[in-house]
């Protein structure tokens, strides 16, 4: 498959069906809010996500966890709020390396807690791929 085949295959093919929670998008911004204060960083609450699980070789996964990252990226279609106006309502965002995964609903990167709102899907992409996505 071509680099543009790829591309579309990531973003607009059937993955897993993976959950978010269900709610709005000021329902969640309480929800992060109401989290521990000393656990406060930016963040963005999307919906219509794909978590990306990175296809790479050994010495590459161990890069990422040497650096304390897990390889998977987040891609939203789909930005409902940004707490630094980073983006605005209806952007696209994908992220960096994925830290921490809570609640079934916080994605955390070095920087960023994004909010998944609704379902997603979890797919499969070389990094090359991904990172085309700019």
């Amino acid at each position: 498959m071509d680099a543009l085949g790829k591309i579309t295959a990531l973003l607009y093919g059937t993955g897993e069906v993976m959950a978010g929670i269900e709610m709005s998008w000021e329902q969640a911004r309480e929800r992060v809010l109401a989290r521990d204060r000393s656990l406060w960083m930016q963040y963005c609450i999307v919906r219509d996500w794909i978590w990306i699980d990175l296809i790479l070789d050994e010495d590459q996964v161990a890069l990422f966890h040497a650096a304390g990252q897990q390889p998977v990226l987040l891609y939203a279609h789909n930005v409902l709020f940004d707490s630094e106006r980073r983006f605005d309502v209806g952007d696209w965002v994908r992220t960096t390396a994925l830290v921490n995964f809570s609640e079934g609903c916080f994605f955390q990167t070095r920087n960023t807690l994004y909010v998944l709102v609704g379902d997603g899907q979890r797919k499969q992409a070389e990094f090359s791929t991904v990172m085309s996505l700019f």
